[in-house]
């Protein structure tokens, strides 16, 4: 449990490390030109980080239930939630999400990053919405995995 919690500090603290170098000026020129991708990104592993320090202390803690097999998760998981952020992103930008009714002129990308925030939180969810969206926009039938919690949600 205890490299489990080392890496998942050291996964968030590589994330609060990148987003001080952005605040500096410190990043590369080529990430400055995707900016609201890399920060949507950083805001979807951070979500990631505080969902799995959350399973860690629930499980090991609270439950007293650690389970090595749920090793993979967590060393798999924070990266799986950069990589959600920066879909939220992709999926606002393409008009497929919306976040407000109208666009208005004092708007910022703090929407993007709630959402980025939120998807990394709740990859599960996230993905089953993403597929909601492709099987009503293009009549894609959903995953086995997407099936599967249909199912456990009629049950």
């Amino acid at each position: 449990m205890v490299p489990v919690i080392l890496f998942l500090l050291t996964f968030l603290g590589s994330i609060v490390y990148m987003l001080i170098l952005r605040v500096s000026g410190g990043l590369p020129l080529w990430i400055e030109k995707i900016d609201l991708w890399f920060l949507c990104a950083a805001a979807g592993g951070l979500g990631g980080c505080v969902y799995c320090l959350r399973g860690v202390y629930l499980n090991a803690c609270v439950r007293k239930q650690w389970d090595k097999d749920w090793l993979p998760w967590y060393l798999i998981r924070p990266f799986i939630s950069l990589v959600c952020g920066a879909v939220s992103c992709l999926f606002l930008k393409a008009g497929l999400l919306v976040l407000e009714a109208g666009k208005k002129s004092e708007a910022s990308d703090l929407g993007f990053f709630a959402l980025a925030f939120i998807a990394g939180l709740n990859v599960d969810k996230f993905l089953s919405k993403i597929e909601d969206l492709a099987q009503a926009a293009w009549g894609i039938e959903k995953s086995r995995a997407g099936k599967g919690d249909a199912a456990k949600k009629d049950e």
